[in-house]
């Protein structure tokens, strides 16, 4: 299993309806296979994700955050880890707001 404990990741790409940039950055932590981050940065002024790690690596969390515009949003995400040729973590991700839109994204985020 994959250990994210004190892993640094920043978004790479996003879709349009995404409010994470490339200003955003994920301090992710994890004991056994429970997942926490906290994440800030660009549209995001404060955020926190819960989740859990699968045996694969992979990863279900729930989202939530205060944007610029001081909204509180939040949904869910399934990420696939890809392990790049330098050791560091790519996560390809399937995420959906669970707010007011309801609408699906995908994203990558990859470890500094």
């Amino acid at each position: 299993m994959i250990n994210y404990n004190r892993r640094t990741f920043v978004s790479k790409s996003n879709t349009d309806n995404g409010e994470v940039s490339s200003q955003t950055y994920f301090q992710y932590s994890q004991e056994e296979n429970i997942l926490t981050a906290t994440y800030s940065g660009g549209e995001i002024v404060e955020g926190r994700l819960i989740g859990i790690v699968n045996a694969d690596g992979s990863l279900r969390f729930r989202y939530n955050h205060v944007n610029i515009s001081h909204e509180l949003r939040g949904g869910e995400c399934h990420s696939i880890p890809e392990i790049l040729h330098n050791g560091k973590i790519r996560l390809h991700e399937n995420w959906r707001w669970l707010d007011k839109d309801q609408t699906k994204g995908i994203s990558i985020v990859e470890e500094m």
